[in-house]
């Protein structure tokens, strides 16, 4: 618990340098003769870690410590240390909350780089800061809510404000007792205590005992921050404990928190970002959104004042950023802001114009890394850069596979890194102190120096085995969805651009930008073949990173390597950034294109999250050029593009008719179009009826639609018409009735080219199938392939069925599939197939509620009917006799069946090994459910939208 282990003299200890900590042990050898006491071994105060020193001091003098440390602290003129300390005395043995006071009030002040006044800080978070009291004011109820807003944009920030103002009185005075702050970063290496450990740990320097603090949870509030960067898996479970005394695994303690089993009367506050978002967010009870946005205008500016300590010196700077509207807007994210300050101070300081390259962002973190080497070593040959940077970006690196992010002194040692090295990294602020330990001043900046190492390395480097290559991490970040190490990905997209590397080149040597493309062109080349089992798995993560990269000619060549892409969309500027790279796309064929319903949504749902966030993404929503059109206008046109999948979207009438608009441009190439559980209207459902004499669409899947009879209508009007091509037409669960049949009948007779027919999950009836087959007799019509699986069918049905069986030598496919045929059904179905006449090839009996007495019926028809390769029985069950009459069929010469749809174990043993053996005699396969991934497919069905492309 190296991080939390108390806030005394450690504190004071810890922002000490390596090199004044050793002064201090010196100093502290001498001053037994100040003090006249008996001197502590040397040794072990050399030895010593700086938690250790005060143990040690504690142990050998005690009621000293405190003058001793004074004394020491002016002795290595550190005046604020010994300010500070003076603090620390007079708070101790009094209660927590003025012991946290001390400690928040110093990293506000010391470690925030908010450089921002306390009341501008308050206006500019004002909303959200009077969020932060009503969503807690239930004086009886747990309350958990939730801090949400992107990397860099303060979240952090925002809460140790809230906890020095809890300590300092100023919020929730009449809500909690108390409050505890806990960094999860720090809990990386710890792999098992108790809820008590971790509280006993904050309360060193309280009166207060553990027992009497939490005899009433419901006056407790736990701020946890730092989920984005946790290694630990928290997921629902069932082995999670309640007993805060019990050491159990850490992710066991923080989950029982989560989900309200340890403490449950106590309140959570979390700061949660884009990454911890959908593993956390399902843990919580009811969660309350509070979201942060970026600073205004007026902020930024006082911002900058507050930054240089000048008036004029930061005027100077916000007028520049006024001059770059795109650079001001990036200035709303604080830690960016706080980087372009410090660049632009850096060049102000040197008597240089400014001038930043802040577009992508790798630009900006290299103007801001090359800026702050050129403060400190003015005019430095590369190479003495160069091999000062890399134990850096090692130690980066390697923390980042072993995902760690606090870092031990041995790390940096191990690493590279020596005393005067930490000096310069901490001065510099690209690290920061954190107890005894390190961390990188943000955790972007850790996987950007991360992403550098791969640039900077050599072939005789040998950093840690645990670091992978370069085609290692691509491949775990987009093949395995390692979502931590993205802004890595991100970042080496945006290093391997000539625009970085001439920045980097000056000040660090040669960059392998060049290089380095074509190693991720190769990565991206051998996922887009699946090899080695391996595909890409988050296309908008290919695309953010394509994006930061911005070389047009780089980003058409890793899109061209992608025929097919399956995209889930979350957010109108995922859509935007989706868009831009589709349309470099020259050989996609298949897209696969899901848009949920909040990004296009203009009335808000309590399911869509947090209001003003709704809100706020409405204003720059990509809704209107989607409404008008655009996004269909060019990606319906892309060259190439065949087949377009957007299941799962909801079109409005007015999004439907532009879509119609372009597909009946000549230069849209798309073949195969579905539209399944797209909310479509029986209106919409005529507009793209309309559209299908005038485009290329052969294949249409309607599926999951509330279409109703007069849809249908619709569609068939224009499916009587000469000029359509439709071959393929899906209308399951579409809430048809027998009086689409009619409908259907008519367009039957008149058309030349509709080959299969899916009309699976209606309310047909026995009505609706009769007067299909009097169309289906008719030698004219063209239907090759009808699915009537769920239509409420009887064998009432069958006669008719079987007079088509037997005139109709073009039907192949016939399912019929969770029906009540039952076995009278059966045999008329029977009798049909064993004509000579019969041309079926395909016939679906699955769950058809007939009994054993049907399988002689079926045997015979195994041995007569010479066309008949695929018969599904799924989902039913036989009796021994009834089997063996089956598998003697299947073993006879004349049986031609290749495909056997049944459920092997649904069956006893015995008849489990009978029919493996009939499999392994004959060349049959016997499937469970041997239709559903060409049903699937061809309706355009997604069950999970992140899947494999």
């Amino acid at each position: 618990m190296e991080e939390i282990s108390g806030y005394d003299l450690t504190l004071c200890l810890q922002k000490l340098s390596k090199a004044d900590f050793m002064s201090f042990k010196v100093l502290l050898r001498k001053a037994p003769e100040e003090f006249e006491l008996d001197p502590i071994p040397w040794t072990e105060i050399k030895m010593a870690s700086r938690k250790g020193l005060v143990m040690l001091l504690n142990k050998n003098y005690p009621g000293k410590v405190w003058d001793i440390a004074l004394s020491l602290f002016q002795k290595v003129k550190r005046k604020d240390l010994f300010a500070m300390t003076e603090a620390l005395r007079r708070d101790k043995g009094t209660p927590y909350k003025e012991t946290m006071k001390t400690l928040f009030n110093f990293i506000w002040n010391f470690e925030s780089g908010i450089y921002v006044p306390y009341h501008e800080f308050e206006i500019i978070t004002e909303m959200q800061y009077s969020s932060l009291q009503v969503v807690f004011e239930p004086q009886s109820q747990p309350v958990t809510a939730v801090i949400l807003g992107n990397k860099g944009e303060g979240k952090t920030t925002f809460l140790r404000r809230a906890m020095l103002d809890w300590a300092s009185g100023d919020l929730w005075q009449n809500r909690f007792q108390y409050v505890f702050f806990f960094s999860l970063m720090s809990l990386n290496d710890i792999t098992e205590l108790s809820l008590a450990q971790l509280l006993l740990s904050k309360l060193s320097e309280s009166s207060e005992s553990l027992e009497d603090i939490l005899s009433d949870p419901r006056r407790i509030l736990f701020i946890l921050e730092g989920f984005d960067y946790l290694k630990f898996d928290l997921e629902l479970r069932t082995n999670l404990c309640n007993d805060w005394r019990k050491t159990v695994p850490t992710q066991i303690v923080l989950s029982s928190l989560l989900q309200k089993v340890m403490l449950p009367e106590s309140s959570l506050l979390l700061e949660l970002g884009n990454l911890s978002v959908p593993k956390i967010y399902p843990l919580l009870q009811k969660p309350r959104d509070i979201t942060l946005g970026g600073y205004t205008d007026e902020a930024i500016k006082y911002y900058c004042m507050s930054f240089m300590y000048s008036y004029t010196e930061g005027s100077a700077i916000f007028n520049y950023l006024q001059t770059m509207q795109p650079l001001l807007t990036l200035c709303k994210n604080p830690y960016k802001r706080w980087m372009v300050c410090s660049t632009l101070k850096c060049q102000r300081k040197r008597g240089e114009n400014m001038n930043i390259d802040y577009k992508p962002d790798s630009a900006l973190y290299a103007s801001f890394m090359v800026n702050s080497f050129r403060a400190e070593y003015a005019n430095r040959p590369s190479r003495q850069n160069r091999d000062q940077l890399k134990p850096l970006c090692t130690l980066a690196v390697e923390g980042m596979w072993k995902l760690v992010f606090v870092f031990k002194p041995e790390d940096l040692y191990r690493n590279g890194i020596s005393e005067s090295g930490q000096i310069v990294w901490l001065k510099m602020n690209f690290l920061n102190t954190r107890g005894d330990h390190f961390v990188f001043y943000h955790p972007a900046l850790q996987l950007y120096f991360a992403a550098l190492f791969y640039f900077l390395r050599q072939d005789e480097d040998r950093p840690h085995p645990v670091i992978g290559s370069l085609s290692q991490l691509l491949r775990e970040i987009y093949a395995h969805d390692q979502n931590q190490w993205l802004l890595t990905g991100i970042f080496v997209f945006g290093i391997a651009t000539e625009k970085v590397a001439a920045i980097l080149e000056p000040h660090f040597g040669s960059i392998p930008s060049e290089e380095m493309r074509q190693e991720i062109l190769k990565c991206f080349r051998n996922l887009s073949r699946g090899e080695c089992g391996e595909k890409l798995r988050s296309p908008q993560s290919l695309f953010d990173s394509l994006v930061d990269n911005q070389e047009e000619g780089f980003i058409r060549q890793v899109m061209d390597l992608f025929e097919e892409m399956t995209i889930d969309i979350s957010s109108a500027d995922a859509l935007s950034v989706a868009t831009t790279c589709l349309l470099k796309s020259q050989r996609l064929k298949n897209l696969h294109l899901h848009i949920q319903h909040r990004v296009f949504s203009e009335k808000y749902k309590p399911e869509d999250g947090d209001l003003e966030a709704f809100k706020h993404e409405k204003m720059c929503s990509f809704v209107t050029n989607f409404g008008h059109g655009v996004l269909f206008h060019t990606l319906l046109q892309l060259p190439h593009l065949k087949s377009l999948n957007l299941y799962g979207t909801n079109l409005s009438n007015d999004v439907v008719e532009n879509m119609c608009c372009v597909l009946k441009c000549s230069t849209c190439r798309v073949e195969e179009l579905l539209l399944g559980k797209c909310n479509l209207s029986s209106e919409a459902c005529g507009i793209i009826a309309t559209s299908l004499i005038f485009c290329k669409v052969k294949h249409l899947s309607l599926v999951e639609n509330p279409l109703k009879n007069k849809g249908v209508m619709l569609l068939c009007e224009t499916l009587k018409r000469p000029s359509c091509d439709l071959e393929t037409l899906m209308l399951s669960y579409c809430a048809l009735t027998f009086i689409a049949c009619g409908h259907l009948y008519e367009a039957l007779l008149h058309n030349k080219y509709l080959s299969l027919l899916d009309l699976s999950s209606n309310f047909l009836e026995d009505t609706g199938v009769n007067i299909l087959c009097k169309a289906l007799k008719d030698p004219m019509c063209p239907l090759q392939e009808l699915w009537l699986s769920g239509c409420y069918l009887t064998s009432d049905c069958c006669e008719e069925i079987s007079a088509v069986l037997t005139h109709n030598q073009k039907l192949k496919t016939l399912k019929l599939g969770n029906n009540n045929i039952q076995d009278t059904g059966v045999r008329q179905l029977c009798e049909a197939l064993s004509n000579p006449e019969c041309k079926l090839r395909c016939l679906g009996l699955d769950m058809c509620e007939f009994t054993t007495g049907s399988c002689a019926d079926l045997a015979l028809v195994l041995t007569t009917c010479k066309t008949l390769t695929m018969l599904n029985l799924d989902r039913m069950t036989f009796d021994r006799d009834g089997l063996k009459l089956l598998c003697e069929a299947l073993n006879h010469k004349d049986c031609n069946l290749k495909v056997l749809g049944l459920d092997k174990s649904a069956f006893c043993e015995e008849s489990q090994k009978i029919l493996q053996e009939v499999e392994k005699k004959n060349t049959l396969d016997i499937l469970h459910y041997p239709w559903i991934k060409e049903e699937s497919k061809k309706r355009g069905v997604r069950l999970v939208w992140n899947s494999e492309n």
